[in-house]
């Protein structure tokens, strides 16, 4: 997480908390270490943010602080309610996290007259199997260009070893797919995650050319 973001983010924790947030607390919250969060405290302070606290105290942000308002319609905010918790059924935890924390957001700096709207409710029923592999993580290599060295159970339960580039995350309603191009059957290829029995880096990247093997894939698909 960029620097900047997460400044962004512990102001956020600390406008939304009613009482002081320990360090430790905020760097649960953001997956950092508490060495990181005391820094970044210390730079927020500088820059005469009004927050309150110390290391081991706690931190709280004093009432007045606010953000600029988001200028949604009501039809625009009810369609990004609907959109996050339709997240739910993809099975990408950290994805339903960030959708939460999103809504909060929002929620968080919109005027109060778009708050006044139609009860919304999504079923967060699916039938995409459990996987061993975190969809969270895949993302993560997809924004790295790492290259992946995975353990595949076809559907006709043959295991195979194979280096892969990762370019995709394809969400359906029965299985999430990595699309990705296969070194050992040089073309691009779906990957059911749920049927990766093992995945990590090879400590390769190919930066500077997903761009182009994502184009690729996509008129191979008719996605472009």
């Amino acid at each position: 997480m960029p620097r900047s973001t997460r400044l962004f983010e512990i102001i956020q924790c600390l406008r939304r908390a009613d009482e002081p947030l320990t360090a430790q607390k905020i760097a649960d919250a953001l997956e950092v270490n508490k060495r990181t969060i005391y820094r970044d405290m210390a730079a927020l302070q500088a820059m005469r943010l009004p927050i309150e606290g110390e290391a081991g105290v706690g931190y709280i942000m004093r009432a007045g602080f606010d953000l600029p308002p988001l200028m949604f319609t009501q039809d625009e905010v009810e369609a990004i309610i609907v959109g996050l918790a339709l997240l739910g059924r993809t099975g990408d935890r950290g994805l339903e996290r960030s959708a939460s924390q999103a809504a909060a957001k929002i929620s968080d700096v919109l005027p109060e007259v778009a708050r006044h709207i139609a009860p919304l409710r999504v079923s967060k029923w699916s039938t995409i199997p459990k996987s061993k592999i975190e969809a969270r993580d895949l993302r993560r290599f997809i924004r790295q260009e790492s290259e992946l060295r995975i353990s595949y159970l076809d559907l006709e339960e043959r295991r195979t070893s194979r280096n892969i580039k990762p370019l995709a995350l394809i969400y359906y309603i029965d299985a999430v797919l990595l699309a990705a191009w296969c070194d050992l059957r040089q073309a691009f290829r779906h990957f059911r995650i749920d049927h990766i029995e093992d995945c990590a880096p090879t400590g390769q990247h190919f930066c500077g050319l997903s761009d182009d093997l994502v184009k690729r894939w996509e008129q191979e698909n008719e996605l472009s």
